[in-house]
């Protein structure tokens, strides 16, 4: 499995956290959120104990942008060693990414500090600063 991002710290124990994440096509467009009005990145988070991975896609989407979705395939896996200071914990996190259609949006995102938009996904790609969600834009848009 492809690593992106920081070099992992030998110093450092890191947690492994199961997550996915969603290419979310709404039209020819994509679907993204941006967080606490500094990072853009792609609808999704950590599964929780005992819950499918699809189950907590279609949650996580829903509660960052309120959009219905409908995931369709998985686009592959990829790792990244980081910290994340919302958990204050160090993690090594396994990325699932599926491809999901969005349907329509339902509600207001519940998760406090996110802000959904729809991007062409040449936009997405330099909005984004995580390079292994770029590498799955990237691969699946062609681009």
């Amino acid at each position: 499995m492809r690593r992106y991002g920081e070099t992992i710290k030998n110093d450092i124990y890191y947690k492994t956290r199961i997550s996915v994440y969603g290419i979310i096509t709404v039209g020819s467009n994509i679907l993204l959120t941006e967080q606490d009005g500094d990072e853009i990145q792609l609808p999704g988070g950590g599964v929780d104990s005992g819950e499918y991975k699809s189950h907590a896609l279609i949650r996580e989407a829903r509660e960052e942008t309120g959009w219905k979705i409908i995931p369709t395939r998985h686009l592959g896996t990829y790792q990244r060693y980081a910290f994340m200071p919302e958990y204050d914990m160090w993690a090594h996190k396994v990325c699932h990414i599926y491809h999901c259609q969005g349907i329509y949006p339902v509600t207001k995102p519940t998760e406090i500090g996110h802000i959904p938009f729809i991007s062409a996904p040449e936009t997405a790609l330099k909005l984004i600063p995580n390079e292994g969600e770029k590498a799955f834009i990237r691969k699946f848009f062609k681009i």
